[in-house]
């Protein structure tokens, strides 16, 4: 884990060890696998195809990157992948991980840079 992201207008700032951004109406994170800027964070608008952080919904009102694929990118192994809160019911994600929003309030004041992720089916 090296980072996360929380919506300020939402919520307080997490406890957690991690570093950790405010985020704004701008960001994004690039998911083209064509651009230079494939899997890292982006400003908005951007030209090539990229995924919004700000939500309407509540999945990002914290969002944690996993350091997966992030310092030498492979095209096409994935972008954006994150913790994040879960859609009702749990409804799959597109990669990331989900968990309750009870979950992420007990999990992030553990975390920090190197925590480890072990997901296991």
């Amino acid at each position: 884990m090296v980072g996360a992201f929380y919506r300020a207008d939402r919520m307080p700032r997490p406890r957690t060890s991690l570093p950790l951004r405010t985020l704004r109406p701008d960001d994004g994170w690039c998911d083209d696998p064509r651009d230079q800027r494939y899997n890292q964070w982006v400003r908005l608008p951007y030209p090539a195809s990229h995924e919004e952080m700000w939500r309407g919904d509540h999945l990002y009102d914290v969002v944690v990157v996993l350091d997966y694929n992030l310092e030498y990118p492979v095209t096409g192994a994935g972008s954006a992948i994150f913790l994040h809160q879960a859609r009702p019911g749990f409804a799959p994600t597109e990669g990331c991980v989900a968990v309750s929003p009870a979950a992420m309030r007990r999990l992030l004041p553990r975390l920090g840079p190197g925590t480890r992720l072990t997901v296991s089916l």
